[in-house]
């Protein structure tokens, strides 16, 4: 059965790659679909950045493929290819109440499409992509917070934005 993973992944932290992981072992095929996500601020790496770094961090799991998908419903992207579940991963209450209002969303346009929710390990709860880049762009250490190939391109990205401010 193919599980669709859906998200913004800018940048992809520890949190995701636990849900990616434990979401491998339940289905035979876990898509990790890449959004453009426009409506959030601007993203701090392009969609192809974010697809490189994900197809590093999981190239240990056999059954996961990153792809991305542009401007449609997530149902529509789902049916497409052949996903009949959808994977949503939680840190706490306050993502349960908005992922539970798109699942029932989503229920109402593509009924065939189920969601689960994979709580995100205890030590990954308070992890997100925002947090990661403040602590990054404050000079802070996200070892451990993100892959090692993450944490790389996040340095890489944040000196080359700091070379460019200083000319």
């Amino acid at each position: 059965m193919i599980a669709l993973y859906p998200g913004s992944f800018d940048p992809v932290t520890s949190g995701h790659i636990d849900v990616i992981e434990r979401a491998a072992r339940v289905f035979g095929e876990v898509v990790v679909a890449v959004a453009p996500n426009p409506a959030k601020e601007s993203p701090m790496f392009t969609v192809e950045e974010r697809i490189e770094m994900l197809r590093e961090a999981t190239k240990h799991v056999p059954n996961v493929r990153i792809e991305s998908f542009g401007e449609t419903l997530l149902v529509d992207y789902a049916r497409e290819i052949g996903a009949r579940v959808m994977v949503k991963g939680l840190r706490a209450v306050s993502d349960f109440e908005y992922e539970f209002q798109m699942a029932l969303m989503n229920r109402n346009l593509a009924p065939e499409v189920e969601t689960v929710f994979m709580a995100t390990g205890a030590e990954y709860s308070y992890l997100s992509s925002s947090l990661v880049k403040q602590i990054a762009r404050l000079g802070g250490a996200v070892t451990g917070l993100v892959p090692e190939n993450v944490a790389r391109k996040l340095g890489e990205k944040l000196s080359q934005r700091q070379e460019v401010k200083n000319k």
